[in-house]
């Protein structure tokens, strides 16, 4: 490796090249410019790209409306700066390491004293016939993006070929464009550099649930072409063809470094110019940084050690002595809306402690070492305990001693959240921020995420660190006694409940009033179905009316629930489970007509699943013919009234459950809300309903009932809480609707009742003051704003029937009338169900 000279004296005539403005090429000009560089070189950054540096981290933001000058990188004041000069759209043809010289493709010759190679990666395509041809893509840069959207504006399937972190993104990118999207996958698993065979197990899960097929250990031979030249699908070593009017390879990438093997520098075993610990290569005055550097044999894929690198070469250029020394690969990604994260070595041998709840999506897996030291770890599903796992594979804390205790705190559990964290410990591994760093910002008077950032730069490189600054935030200022103002989104400076309270004092009920009265911008698929859930506790009406059908989740607009494969579920209402004869006939009469998949929920309602969207009109005519209604399945919504067979049948009964689930659920029937609502109602101490575990759940008694409230399933189970005891029956309903209404008001976006009534100040003992004991005077309030759901509510699905032009939606294709060919179907159980379906 060559030695550093010291630091170069001032003039002009000095000059450092940048090859490559991707983030870490960005990142080195930052910390050159930190370091006054600028003002004793000057500083030329060679970019091919046509736009300057840009998160290619987020790059599939933009599938989510993002526009492409939102992912640009720092402020572009950055390269107007004196002594910096960025030059886009030009490549370089040649580097002369004895010349110090960098050939631009133009012709151009520039002399240097220091070249830094911020080159990057590029895409792996395998050498496979068809890869050139019209609809082959690349997902790699912006332009690959737009180009894929243009392309699939006019498909139906796509197909991904890569099952790592980039496929499934671009998989993800497919599905939202509208493509049936098909995923492959060379290896046995997804992500099985990142994951181990449980964790990838339960991701598969999740991913096919969304409705992508994923097909594991398949070659592609071939991208087959059309007469017209164009891509229609891929052929395989050992699998069946498969069709598809656009393929994106994400299957890898390689160091862009055949400019250093050109000139000679040392390459490593597997690509990648070889670095020190300077990030020196082997040639004089030349470094390399990022994804295109081999550092003690290995070479980083991820966005944090290139910054180090950045900083460590900046570094030496301007005279200091940092050095790199490895980083260790532990991150968090959301895949599909699927949380995911690393610790150390996912591979790693040794004792191993393990949380599998595939039923919920779960997989946690850590593994000790003799020492019980966490030497690695994988998360999928719930990645709460990764910053303390983290802190424990550096050697910042100790292994906790209940480790089970960390992966699933109970109610009681203490410690092991971000907030706990030493000073030392590190939050953000980009700019190797420690919660220490974070917290001396918040003393300084930075009290929001976007002053933190600024002062400490945490958070502005791969961004997986601000759910963790946002905590650390929160609990930094309630120890200082302050509370910090929260946004719902980037549109709306005020939480959900602020935004409620907006619209119901105005009078305000179209999104187009919301923003201009209270926001700024177009919205986002966070705000629109907020304001959507809002107007409808409001006012009660048909969701899919004038503007506010644009404004729903993708299940709202077609009143069903989507499946894996493109078909919906349908799920009338059964009032407290109660039916009668003909009503299951009917059912199952319709089942039939429809060759549906029959199926009794958790909450004792029959769904109905595989219903193309073409289909749903007439499977709800009968339905409704039979006495049915919709059942809310699709919404944020209240859903069920689960409950036993109470004092009717049962010799233990001590109350009419039935009845009550009846009478709450056709009350409270499709109340909009924050989150789903589920109620149950058992007819004796004996549970059989399970109350308890219920967002709201009735438990009879001698005297009358017992109200419980905040309980729930799902990703973080609770146990509901008593609120009061041996209510009557009038008293009983007047208590729910203003628990409802109060949760419907204040609670935030997608916040179960069970999070929000733990967050209230006081808890339980808080609620009972405001729900029974009317503390706040809003009693008569609330009831009346329940009164005005009750008496406004309709069927949704009664509503549309009832008019042609709400039917019109309900086409596969909004340009024909054709079906979906797309559904096909296997009988299994002795039912029809998805293809693929498995026992």
């Amino acid at each position: 490796m060559s030695e550093s000279a010291g630091p170069e004296s001032p003039g002009p005539e000095r000059t450092i090249v940048v090859v490559g403005n991707g983030m870490v090429g960005h990142r080195f000009v930052e910390a050159a410019v930190d370091r006054g560089l600028h003002s004793t070189h000057r500083i030329i950054v060679i970019g091919a790209e046509q736009r300057r540096a840009y998160d290619r981290v987020h790059l599939s933001s933009m599938f989510d409306g993002v526009g492409a000058d939102e992912l640009s990188l720092g402020s572009p004041d950055l390269y107007d700066t004196d002594g910096v000069e960025l030059r886009l759209g030009e490549r370089v043809s040649h580097l002369d390491t004895d010349a110090r010289t960098v050939h631009l493709a133009t012709g151009e010759v520039i002399a240097y004293d220091a070249c830094v190679l911020a080159t990057g990666s590029h895409p792996f395509v395998p050498p496979i016939p068809g890869t050139d041809a019209p609809g082959s893509f690349v997902y790699r840069t912006i332009d690959d993006l737009e180009q894929i959207q243009e392309r699939a504006a006019g498909s139906r399937s796509g197909i991904v070929i890569g099952g790592g972190l980039l496929g499934l993104e671009a998989a993800n990118a497919l599905r939202l464009l509208g493509l049936k999207t098909t995923v492959v996958e060379f290896a046995p698993r997804l992500m099985a550099v990142q994951l181990d065979e449980g964790g990838a197990r339960v991701l598969r899960a999740e991913v096919e649930a969304l409705g992508l097929e994923v097909l594991c250990g398949q070659a592609a031979t071939a991208v087959r072409v059309g007469a017209d030249g164009g891509v229609v699908g891929v052929s395989f070593a050992e699998h069946p063809d498969l069709d598809a009017d656009l393929v994106v390879f994400a299957a890898g990438v390689r160091p862009t470094d055949q400019w250093a093997r050109d000139a000679g520098l040392a390459i490593g075993d597997r690509g990648a110019v070889v670095i020190d610990d300077a990030c020196r290569s082997s040639a004089d005055g030349v470094y390399a940084i990022g994804e295109v550097a081999c550092h003690d044999g290995r070479v980083y894929g991820l966005v944090a050690p290139g910054y180090v690198m950045a900083d460590v070469a900046a570094d030496r250029i301007a005279g200091g002595d940092a050095t790199f020394a490895g980083a260790d690969l532990s991150t968090t990604l959301k895949l599909l809306g699927v949380d995911v994260a690393c610790v150390g070595d996912a591979h790693a041998v040794g004792t191993d402690v393990v949380v599998s709840d595939h039923s919920r999506g779960i997989w946690q897996r850590v593994v000790l070492d003799d020492d019980r030291r966490v030497v690695g770890a994988v998360l999928v599903g719930d990645i709460a305990p990764y910053p303390m796992l983290v802190q424990c594979l550096r050697g910042n804390v100790a292994t906790p001693d209940d480790l089970l205790g960390l992966l699933r705190p109970s109610s009681g559990s203490t410690g092991g959240g971000v907030c706990d964290l030493p000073d030392a410990s590190g939050i953000c591994s980009c700019h190797n921020v420690s919660a220490g760093a974070v917290r001396a910002a918040v003393h300084e008077g930075f009290e929001d995420v976007a002053g933190i950032k600024s002062c400490t730069k945490a958070g502005t490189g791969c961004g997986s660190c601000v759910p963790l600054l946002n905590e650390l935030l929160d609990g930094e200022l309630v120890s200082l006694g302050r509370g910090r103002t929260k946004r719902l989104c980037a549109h709306f400076a005020m939480t959900r409940p602020e935004l409620f309270e907006a619209a119901r004092v105005a009078g305000v009920r179209t999104f187009a009033e919301l923003i201009s009265r209270f926001g700024t911008g177009r919205g986002c698929e966070i705000c629109r179905p907020t304001a959507a859930s809002i107007f409808a506790s409001l006012e009660p009406s048909y969701i899919l009316d004038g503007e506010w059908a644009a404004l729903q989740d993708s299940n709202d607009h077609f009143l069903a629930n989507i499946q894996k494969d493109g078909s919906y579920s349908v799920i009338p209402r059964v009032p407290g489970g109660e039916i009668t004869p003909a009503q299951l006939i009917a059912l199952g009469r319709t089942a039939e007509d429809f060759d549906l998949y029959c199926k009794i929920t958790g909450g004792q309602r029959v769904d109905l699943l595989g219903a193309r969207v073409d289909d749903l009109p007439a499977i709800w005519a009968q339905l409704i013919a039979a006495g049915f209604e919709s059942g809310h399945a699709y919404g944020k919504a209240v859903r069920t009234v689960k409950s036993c067979v109470g004092s009717t049948w049962c010799r233990y009964g001590v109350q009419d459950s039935v009845q009550l689930a009846i009478d709450l659920e056709l009350r409270y029937r499709g109340l909009r809300a924050p989150h789903k609502i589920k109620f149950a109602v058992s007819g004796c101490a004996r549970e059989c309903a399970e109350a308890q575990g219920k967002d709201v759940g009735v438990i009879a008694t001698e005297r009358g009932w017992n109200l419980y409230v905040g309980g729930n399933g799902g990703m973080r189970p609770a146990h509901a809480e008593l609120l009061a005891e041996d209510l009557d029956t009038e008293t009983l309903v007047a208590c729910i609707d203003r628990y409802l209404m109060w949760y419907v008001r204040t609670a935030d976006r997608l916040e179960r009742t069970a999070t929000w009534q733990r967050k209230l100040p006081g808890g339980i003992d808080y609620v009972r003051r405001v729900v029974v004991d009317d503390e706040l005077g809003i009693a008569s309030e609330l009831e009346t704003d329940m009164a005005r759901h009750v008496d406004g509510y309709r069927c949704e699905w009664t509503e549309t029937l009832a008019s042609p032009e709400r039917l019109a939606r309900f086409t596969s294709f909004v340009n024909s009338d054709e079906i979906d060919p797309t559904i096909t179907r296997v009988t299994l159980r002795g039912q029809r169900q998805p293809a693929g379906a498995t026992s």
